[in-house]
Formats: structure tokens, C-alpha cells, sequence
């Protein structure tokens, strides 16, 4: 009986302690954190602010890879079948995704894609927006004025008719006027009334009209409303690269993080309007920067930073197009160095990362400058290892575009 008691209390201690042993292991051991796949850089930067320490964030295509001639290896392919989330921004810049996503047994993975910010963001979409050069709205007391794009759908076409209608209290008649970006204003003779229908070219273009009394008197301006072209003949994938799309991107990638772990919302939510509030923040640098600027134009090698003209009323020109690997022709050259004599260009710009020899033989033959410009389409781990990122990039950026926009 006693040898029975000595064993039981043997058993007892060898109990405690094996369950104090595992306590001990399970404290010890980190829970286990989501796992998150980026596609390139500009996404992953962006997840990493918002995540925090609540996930495991890495990217497809590291420091010193061109995302446009990447292909996913086998490797790649396998991690995503086990993540949480994915996160990229198109198919126009990561051609690949589609193959991939359908490729991959993983039906609990939550994909994010950031290039939907051009379809929720009023980037070219408001009707009416009022001018970026900052023409006002004059009010009379206890008048309304209205402008209302009818049909419009975030862009037109070459082609299409624009169809513009002002309501207005007292109005007799109407002028109406038209403007291409950076260029006057200019009367459209034969429209008078409240109607406005304009068969558009192949450029962007600013629309406002004026009331008139009965004796020709002005009494007040609607707001100017920007016309956008869009043949999608060209698609500029480079959306990052404006502040303000990049709020909205952050948005989606915030709200794919909270749907895929639903108990981190709250540190979500807080990093992201942390990094919103920075990126409102550089977005007024940036339009106190041009605000007033009289030489707008600025030459690139590679037309990536179409967004960034567009949101602050700049003009980019482009050695090249949207393909970095496409060389212009000696005749396409000529032009630019023309165009740089022309707008009295000080810097030809290349992007961070890439062969400038196509700028700097336009600098030699124009007595210019070359200068960098960073697309993000690809940060050296160097760089990432200093903790260079989306903010530092852009401040980068801002300071050397000032060498051309005075």
C-alpha cells in the first residue's frame, strides 16, 4: 500500500511538472503572426506602416529586381499558397498575378489591389473640380450656382461630346469657356445658353461658364470642371507616386488587413491614419511647392510620373515612354533637345536605379543637367536597410523636381 502512495505521489509531481514545463514553452513562444506577401516595393512600404508588429510582411521582388521583366519562381508561388494576404497594385504593372493567383491552391488567401484607388479616389472623377492653378468661384447673395457633368464616367475619349448644364438663378445668357492645361482661358463664340456641348480633341481640358444679365454684365463664374482624355492607349501603372492616390491606397490595403485578421483592427486603423495624416502632409508640400510656379515643365527619361504632374498641374515630358526598356529614336531625341531649348529646361531626369545614359546624352548635347527621380518600382536593400522609404522617397523627389518647377 505504501509503495502504491509513493508511486500516485511520483506520477502527481511528474504532472505538475510536465504542465508547468508546457506553461513555460507556451510563454516563451510568440504567437504566431499573419503571414502577408507584397508584390514590389511602393506596396510593401505601405503594408509595413500599416501592420505594424502584427504581421509577417515580405515582397516578391526585392531590392535590385525590375519588376517588369520579374517572373515568380516556384518558391514565390509556394508561399503564396500559404499566406494570409496578398497585396499588389495591377495587372498592368505585375502582368503576372492573374496566372499566379489562379495557379494556387489557397482559397482562404485575401487579396488587395491597391490600383482600385483610381476607381474610389475623385483623381479626375469630380464634376466639377475646381482648377489646380486656383480660379475662384465669385457668389452673389441669394444666388445658386451649379455645374454638372451629365454622362460623365470618370473620362472621356477622343471624340466624345462633352455635355456640361448650369443651373443658375437670373441669368440671361451665358458665356462659355474653354483652357488646355497651362494655356488661357478661351471664349466658345457660339454657346450662349445653359447648355454646353464641345466635341473633345485629344488633350485635358478645364470648362467654365459665366452668367451674364441683359446687359452683358457678369454676375457670376461656376467652377471650373477638368475634362479628362483617356484612349487607354498607354496605362501609367506608376499610381503610387501621387500622395493623394496613395491615401486611398493605403485605405484598401488597411481594410484587407483588418478583414484577414479582424482582432488587429484597432492597430490598423491607427497606423493608417498615422500614415495618412503624413502622406495629407507631403501632399501640401508638394502644392505649396508649384502653387505659384511659372516654369512648369519637367523632361524625364522614363514617363513615370504622369501622377505626380497631373495632381500639381505640371508637364512632363518623356525621352521615352512607358516602357523603361524602349529606346527612343535618334529623331525622338532632336525633339526633346528642341523642347529643352524651348522651355529653358535646367535637369533632365533619370530614375534612381537605372542606366541614365539615355539623359545624360540629352544633357550633353542641351549644356544641362542629369538628376534623379525615384519611381519605387524598385529601392536597393541599402537604401531599406537606413530605413528609406514611401515619405523619405518622396521628399527626395519633391526637392529635385524644384530644380525644374519655379
Amino acid at each position: 500500500m505504501k509503495k502504491k502512495r509513493i508511486f500516485s505521489s511520483l506520477l502527481s509531481l511528474l504532472a505538475i511538472f510536465f504542465l508547468g514545463a508546457c506553461q513555460v514553452k507556451d510563454a516563451e513562444e510568440p504567437e504566431e503572426k499573419m503571414t502577408v506577401i507584397t508584390s514590389f516595393f511602393p506596396v510593401y512600404d505601405f503594408t509595413k506602416e500599416i501592420a505594424g508588429d502584427q504581421a509577417d510582411v515580405t515582397m516578391m521582388i526585392d531590392g535590385g529586381m525590375d519588376p517588369h521583366s520579374y517572373e515568380p519562381s516556384a518558391q514565390d508561388i509556394a508561399k503564396l499558397t500559404h499566406a494570409d494576404l496578398f497585396v499588389y497594385t495591377s495587372e498592368v504593372m505585375e502582368y503576372w498575378v492573374s496566372g499566379v493567383l489562379n495557379s494556387i491552391d489557397n482559397e482562404e488567401l485575401i487579396v488587395a489591389r491597391t490600383g482600385d484607388a483610381l476607381e474610389n479616389e475623385d483623381h479626375y472623377e469630380q464634376s466639377p473640380v475646381e482648377s489646380s492653378e486656383g480660379e475662384t468661384v465669385n457668389s452673389v447673395s441669394d444666388v445658386e450656382v451649379t455645374a454638372n457633368l451629365i454622362g460623365v464616367a470618370g473620362h472621356y475619349h477622343t471624340g466624345d461630346v462633352v455635355t456640361l448644364r448650369v443651373q443658375f438663378k437670373g441669368a440671361d445668357h451665358w458665356q462659355w469657356f474653354v483652357k488646355a492645361v497651362n494655356r488661357e482661358w478661351e471664349l466658345v463664340a457660339d454657346l450662349t445658353e445653359d447648355r454646353f456641348e464641345y466635341e473633345t480633341t485629344g488633350q485635358d481640358f478645364y470648362v467654365q461658364a459665366v452668367a451674364l444679365d441683359g446687359n452683358g454684365n457678369e454676375l457670376a463664374q461656376s467652377e471650373a470642371a477638368l475634362i479628362h482624355i483617356d484612349d487607354h492607349e498607354e496605362q501609367d501603372p506608376h499610381i503610387w507616386l501621387d500622395p493623394v492616390l496613395a491615401q486611398e491606397q493605403v485605405r484598401i490595403i488597411r481594410d484587407a488587413l483588418i478583414e484577414a485578421d479582424p482582432e488587429g483592427e484597432a492597430e490598423y486603423q491607427e497606423n493608417a491614419e498615422e500614415f495618412i495624416a503624413s502622406l495629407q502632409e507631403l501632399h501640401k508640400e508638394y502644392e505649396a511647392a508649384f502653387a505659384e510656379a511659372e516654369n512648369r515643365t519637367f523632361i524625364v527619361q522614363h514617363q513615370a510620373f504622369g501622377y505626380i504632374a497631373s495632381r500639381y498641374n505640371l508637364n512632363q515630358i518623356a525621352i521615352g515612354g512607358l516602357s523603361a526598356e524602349v529606346e527612343p529614336s535618334p529623331s525622338r531625341i532632336a525633339e526633346i533637345t528642341q523642347l529643352v531649348k524651348e522651355y529653358a529646361v535646367p535637369v533632365i531626369y533619370y530614375q534612381q536605379g537605372a542606366n541614365s545614359s539615355i539623359a545624360q546624352t540629352v544633357a550633353n548635347e542641351t549644356n544641362t543637367e542629369v538628376a534623379v527621380l525615384h519611381d519605387l518600382e524598385t529601392v536597393s536593400r541599402e537604401l531599406q536597410s537606413e530605413g528609406f522609404g514611401y515619405i523619405e522617397a518622396m521628399h527626395e523627389n519633391l526637392e529635385s523636381l524644384k530644380l525644374s518647377i519655379h
